[in-house]
């Protein structure tokens, strides 16, 4: 049976942007890019999203260099700062457990959300890349493990966030009538997670506000939102869906594929062959043997999350036609990357974002019509 939604649903699609704090962009190739790392560079990003219309930006948590970033921000700080810069835009800080505790991560956020009326939401990532944690001397667990972990940790911080005398018996984390004060401000800062695996989905399904997937076709993505959906209802929780995109917006269609084939010519065939194979092996540790990159061609895996699979390439009216077809495969989110981030941001913004808002209002009167 299939639970998701029809088309007619009136709650717009948001959109978020990846905060390219992280050196190299969001693609593994030597294209040349006008993208920054820079504090400075992702100031303005932020301001030109917020005056696009974007809902949200979400930033990146690397510990070491590899594939092309090499160069990195902390997220939580780095998110402050973005959030300093605008007024209205929220930011999703990512963290990871192990290098993070959830006492820690519970303070950092209440304090910036208490700071910036609640702008502040987490990205909790259980982890892809052994060699990371062995280089920072963190223990480097079993797949489902870290998704486990991950589950306790999230538990932890809604429990810190809305209790006092907060107590928490795991296997991971434990608490014993433990209070924080002040608690993050109202609404409570959204908890979202990644991933592919049973144990990744299962996880969303049970506690997660929000789900990211890789991209995908709109029919690959309706199966994994059916799936999320079904087990959610067992449990009485309710994720809402992200999926991942990443934007070439052209005049002709032939003009945005022409920069697609520029990307994966220039790409760094030894970055994405080793990226692929870190992926791929994280993947295979599940007991499924599949998780986020199971099916990643190289031309896929040139960037980092499948983006080209969501087939946001072309014209403005392709693009807006694709993102109303992935929101109909039950998107309630498209993550954002761009080549150029600050002027096809603001591209984005100008030129797309109107045409996504008038084919929802076209569904909203079609109805109204017909009813009349």
């Amino acid at each position: 049976m299939s639970i998701r939604r029809e088309h007619t649903d009136s709650e717009p699609v948001r959109f978020a942007y990846w905060v390219p704090n992280v050196s190299g962009g969001l693609v593994i190739s030597r294209i040349p890019q006008r993208t920054s790392w820079d504090a400075e560079y992702n100031r303005k990003l932020a301001q030109i999203a917020e005056d696009a219309g974007i809902d949200y930006a979400l930033t990146q948590i690397r510990f070491t260099a590899g594939y092309g970033a090499e160069y990195q921000h902390e997220s939580v700080a780095f998110s402050h700062a973005l959030l300093a810069a605008t007024t209205k835009l929220k930011v999703i800080a990512a963290i990871l457990p192990g290098p993070w505790n959830p006492t820690l991560a519970a303070k950092q956020i209440a304090t910036i959300s208490q700071l910036t009326s609640g702008r502040i939401a987490v990205n909790i990532v259980s982890g892809w890349f052994s060699g990371e944690f062995r280089a920072i001397g963190e223990p480097w667990l079993d797949h489902d493990e870290r998704y486990r972990r991950s589950e306790e940790f999230i538990r932890s911080l809604r429990g810190i966030w809305t209790q006092d005398n907060f107590t928490f018996r795991g296997d991971f984390y434990r608490y014993t009538n433990y209070t924080l004060k002040p608690k993050p401000a109202e609404p409570l800062p959204e908890i979202f997670q990644g991933g592919s695996s049973r144990a990744a989905r299962d996880m969303a399904a049970r506690v997660s506000d929000w789900y990211f997937t890789n991209g995908n076709t709109p029919e690959a993505i309706r199966t994994q939102v059916d799936d999320i959906r079904a087990k959610a209802a067992e449990s009485g929780n309710a994720p809402k869906i992200g999926v991942n995109a990443f934007v070439i917006a052209r005049d002709t269609e032939e003009e945005a594929r022409g920069v697609l084939d520029e990307i994966i010519t220039h790409a760094d065939p030894d970055a994405v062959k080793a990226f692929g194979h870190e992926v791929k092996n994280a993947g295979k540790a599940s007991p499924e043997g599949e998780g986020n990159w199971a099916k990643s061609t190289f031309e896929d895996l040139v960037q980092y999350n499948d983006g080209f699979r969501s087939n946001l390439i072309g014209t403005p009216d392709q693009i807006a036609e694709r993102i109303i077809a992935l929101k109909d495969a039950g998107a309630d989110l498209i993550l954002l990357a761009f080549l150029h981030f600050q002027e096809e941001v603001e591209y984005f913004g100008r030129e797309i974002l109107p045409r996504v808002r008038a084919l929802e209002a076209a569904r909203q009167v079609a109805p109204a019509a017909a009813a009349a």
